[in-house]
């Protein structure tokens, strides 16, 4: 896991005093049926430096999940991950600040791993793939998924501007990896990443409609809105008109492409006399 900008990794965790102080005692006759001490403690676990650091960065993600991070406090990500205020800052002497950019480069991996996806079948049945996955990461992580979008969030930087691009950015150079094309030009690239803001738009919008229409509906939307955004660059880009054949070869006639070229042919029937 990526862990953010700035983060000093912390020292292994110290003997507890408890332990300390019991250890340079001699020991001591105890009845059979005495608790040892490890029982006693009970919720203390010895952990490595990146086990303890990973499992408080997944606390602050399930917070940051479904809160704004401005409402997210360290004394509340100490709570969830059953661990003290001093031991985040621990692992995290930046504070809340950095502790919420380690979290959203966190984010960021697992929303770039929803634009993987295998370079075979119809190119409408990989962007309902792909769209399926990044749909469940925004239904999953609402409120914190707006946060990260929207602009007003207190902790928002030009780092973490820079790592949302980045997310985009992958975004945009998976989908051209579908699209076959070795060197995309400035219109197909364009075309491209202007789709994935109106799919980043329609996700806000659908979170602040309650999540309507639903889901599936919402992703065969949006793999609508590509192929026509597609359609409309080929009639002007060379380049894209031959990606535009290339994929429509694939598609099968019961497809989600085949059921839009059904539903636009009568529409354009009623515009004849514009031909």
């Amino acid at each position: 896991m990526t862990t953010g900008s700035g983060t000093a990794s912390a020292p292994p965790e110290a003997t507890p005093p408890a332990e300390a102080s019991a250890a340079a005692r001699p020991a001591a006759k105890t009845p059979a049926t005495a608790r040892p001490p490890a029982a006693r403690r009970g919720s203390y676990r010895r952990l490595s430096v990146e086990a303890r650091r990973a499992e408080l960065l997944t606390a602050a993600l399930g917070l940051f999940a479904h809160r704004a991070p401005e409402d997210v406090s360290l004394d509340d990500v100490a709570l969830a991950a059953g661990a003290s205020r001093p031991l985040v800052y621990r692992y995290f002497p930046g504070g809340k600040q950095q502790l919420y950019e380690a979290a959203l480069r966190s984010a960021a991996d697992e929303l770039e791993l929803c634009f993987e996806e295998p370079r075979s079948g119809p190119l409408s049945g990989r962007l309902s793939r792909v769209l399926d996955r990044y749909l469940a990461f925004v239904d999953e992580h609402d409120a914190g998924f707006s946060a990260l979008l929207q602009s007003g969030s207190v902790v928002e930087t030009s780092r973490t501007n820079a790592i949302v691009d980045e997310v985009r950015r992958a975004a945009a150079e998976e989908i051209l990896l579908h699209l076959a094309v070795k060197e995309p030009g400035a219109r197909l690239r364009m075309m491209v990443r202007t789709w994935i803001t109106a799919v980043e738009a329609a996700s806000l919008i659908w979170l602040d409609e309650e999540k309507q229409p639903p889901v599936e509906e919402l992703r065969d939307w949006l793999v609508d809105q590509f192929v026509a955004m597609l359609t409309a660059t080929a009639t002007t880009d060379p380049q894209a008109a031959r990606v535009m054949r290339a994929a429509l070869i694939m598609e099968p006639t019961e497809g989600l492409v085949g059921r839009l070229a059904r539903r636009v042919v009568p529409a354009l029937g009623e515009a004849s006399h514009l031909l």
